[in-house]
C-alpha cells in the first residue's frame, strides 16, 4: 500500500500544479484560508495538522488523509502521534474512520515515518 501512497503524492504534485495553472483564483483563495489558520499559533502546527487529518479520517476523503499524514510528519508528528489521532478519529466517528487506518500507515510508510 505505500506504493500506492507514494504514487498518489506524486500524482498529486502533477495535479496541484494543473490546478494551480487552470483555476487560480480557486488555488489562491485556499491557499490564503490554509495559510492564514495553519501556522503556530494557540496550537501548534503540528497539532492543527493532527486534526485535520483526524477530521479527513471522519470524513473518509482519502486525499485529505494522505496529504494531512503527510504534513503531520513534515510538522514534527511521530508515528506514534499520527496513529494516536487516527484513534480518536474512530473513537469519534467508528467504523468508517476503522477501515481507512490501512491509508494512514501505508502514508506513514511511504513518508519514511
Amino acid at each position: 500500500m505505500s506504493e500506492e501512497a507514494k504514487a498518489f503524492y506524486e500524482q498529486f504534485a502533477r495535479d496541484f500544479a494543473a490546478m494551480r495553472q487552470q483555476t487560480p483564483a480557486a488555488v489562491s483563495g485556499f491557499g490564503a484560508l490554509f495559510g492564514a489558520v495553519m501556522k503556530d499559533g494557540a496550537l501548534s502546527l503540528k497539532h492543527k495538522e493532527l486534526i485535520a487529518l483526524a477530521i479527513g479520517l471522519a470524513l473518509r476523503c482519502e486525499p485529505c488523509i494522505l496529504l494531512h499524514v503527510k504534513k503531520c510528519v513534515e510538522a514534527g508528528a511521530t508515528r506514534a502521534e499520527v496513529l494516536d489521532a487516527a484513534g480518536v478519529a474512530v473513537m469519534m466517528q467508528g467504523g468508517p474512520s476503522y477501515t481507512h487506518i490501512p491509508n494512514v500507515i501505508a502514508a506513514l510508510d511511504a513518508c519514511g515515518a
